[in-house]
């Protein structure tokens, strides 16, 4: 297979800074798109992945998995998009599309295995796939979707990661008009829930340890700020909320809000992943047919509904644009919560 080399930003090992690097990339065969890069999004997860903090990091690493360009070829069987349109790719770009997951549209849950953006298995030339902090990305056409042309193009990047995780659950959940939604946490995520779930027609409410958080939280959209350390308001919300989307990325006490959901409430988890400390809690679960669930980004078919939505109610993420050679740098600050909301790369910056 025919293979072009270009620039990319990457980590040798666990340790090391992101540096610039060549990766190859396949020329495109016939299902295939190739998208010059324009902005890239910047996740925890690619942190995470860089720096090994999840164990199973193939190196060299290239993070990057909310990608937004520009296509600039495309393979002789592509129908869905041309050269010249505008293109997103977000965590996935493989699937086995014959499970019973794939063929219900949701390419997240393959039984099979489903490839990532990044640090996957790269059928196509072995070794691992390498994601968007570069300058091109070629993508199988079912994993390409199409962005609205309406939005600013940076501020759409973190749709594809931190707005499909929370539109998610939403959808999944039945939000809208009258409903009434929760958001633990106000970050890259939570602040992409509050405007979804406020697009959506619902009541939004922000739980925040932090007071100084409810500025914000109000001009997302938010209707009401509850502090979460703050026992009365607590008891205020007791059995108001349909649905609460925990966003918090370390672990924590989920207990306190399970009475703040109503008969058939669930919280649903989208930011940690691993064992709960405190244990949870069973009773109130039993006594008020309550939930504790989790959920992953979403499907192709649910990423372009929500990009699609986006486009109709022009929204799009809080963001904070950096050069390449700056990504360093926003790692320390993701780590401080330093961003707000969410830090994009204008990959321009790469070619210089």
């Amino acid at each position: 297979m025919n293979t072009i080399q270009i620039k990319a930003y990457g980590a040798a090992d666990k340790d090391a800074d992101l540096k610039e690097l060549n990766i190859n990339r396949r020329d495109v065969t016939a299902k295939d798109i190739e998208i010059e890069i324009l902005y890239c999004g910047v996740c925890h997860s690619d942190l995470h992945t860089a720096r090994n903090d999840w164990g199973g990091t193939l190196y060299p690493a290239v993070p990057g998995h909310e990608i937004i360009g520009r296509i600039t070829k495309v393979g002789s069987e592509v129908t869905k998009l041309k050269v010249g349109d505008l293109a997103g790719v977000g965590c996935l770009v493989g699937s086995c599309s014959t499970c019973d997951s794939c063929k219900n549209d949701l390419e997240q849950y393959c039984s099979n295995g489903w490839v990532g953006t990044y640090n996957g298995p790269d059928k196509h030339l072995g070794g691992h796939t390498f994601g968007g902090y570069s300058e091109k990305v070629v993508v199988e056409e079912h994993f390409v979707l199409k962005v609205p042309a309406n939005l600013n193009l940076a501020a759409v990047a973190p749709l594809l990661c931190a707005g499909i995780t929370t539109w998610s659950p939403l959808k999944h959940w039945k939000v809208g008009k009258g409903s009434k939604v929760a958001v633990i946490g106000l970050g890259g995520l939570g602040h992409m829930a509050i405007k979804l779930a406020k697009g959506l027609g619902a009541d939004v409410t922000l739980f925040s340890r932090s007071p100084d958080k409810e500025k914000d939280a109000l001009e997302l959209g938010a209707d009401s700020v509850v502090i979460s350390t703050d026992e009365e308001h607590m008891i205020a919300v007791g059995g108001k909320f349909d649905l609460i989307i925990d966003t918090v990325p370390y672990i924590h006490d989920i207990n306190p809000y399970i009475s703040t959901l109503n008969t058939n409430g669930t919280l649903v988890l989208v930011g940690y992943l691993g064992p709960l400390d405190p244990f949870l809690n069973t009773v109130p679960l039993i006594l008020g047919r309550k939930s504790v669930a989790g959920s992953l980004i979403g499907g192709i078919a649910e990423t372009q509904e929500m990009l699609d939505f986006c486009g109709k109610h022009n929204i799009v993420s809080e963001i904070e644009i950096i050069k390449m050679q700056d990504i360093n740098e926003a790692y320390e600050r993701m780590l401080k919560s330093d961003v707000r909301y969410r830090f994009v790369i204008d990959m321009a910056s790469l070619k210089a």
